[in-house]
């Protein structure tokens, strides 16, 4: 068909557009396996989050029991230690029983910045303080003495007496 100079003025109507357009729409199946997933990654969420113990919910006394339960292990008997050794070993088992049960932080400081801190046995009675005291200053006087003489199963078990009364006080 031939145009004429007429006919390329005339307006025609525009060829619709959704038959060349593929189908927008999801099948069935896929809907099925969305809506499935969904239910499964929330019954997952779900779980998760009632097996997770809350944050914060610790039993002191459970942790106190450990600590004492590890001090003991550490402090069962010198073996073949020197003396020098064994108020090494004996210091850090009950500093570390200190730092864990009053959360102190005996563990890590120097015999005179303990010592010199009056808040770090508070929580204690005065005689329990000052028995305590006297013996981490008698373990320094080993550890740092050029002659440590004595018997390292008798310090051990000063240590573990010491230990049984810090840990039958129950502090605040």
């Amino acid at each position: 068909m031939k145009q004429t100079p007429d006919d390329a003025l005339v307006l025609r109507d525009l060829v619709p557009a959704e038959p060349l357009l593929p189908d927008s729409s999801l099948p069935v199946w896929a809907w099925f396996f969305i809506a499935s997933g969904t239910l499964f990654l929330g019954i997952l969420i779900w779980y998760l989050i009632r097996r997770q113990k809350p944050v914060g919910m610790v039993d002191p006394r459970k942790v106190r029991d450990e600590a004492y339960r590890r001090a003991i292990a550490e402090l069962e008997g010198p073996g073949t230690d020197t003396m020098q050794e064994a108020a090494t070993r004996v210091s850090i088992a009950l500093r570390r029983y200190l730092a864990v049960v009053s959360g102190d932080p005996a563990l890590f400081e120097t015999h005179e910045e303990f010592v010199g801190r009056h808040e770090s046995l508070a929580k204690y009675p005065e005689e329990l303080r000052r028995d305590t005291t006297e013996g981490f200053s008698h373990l320094a006087r080993l550890k740092y003495g050029r002659e440590a003489n004595g018997d390292p199963a008798t310090l051990f078990s000063t240590a573990r007496q010491l230990l049984d009364r810090l840990h039958q006080y129950q502090p605040a």
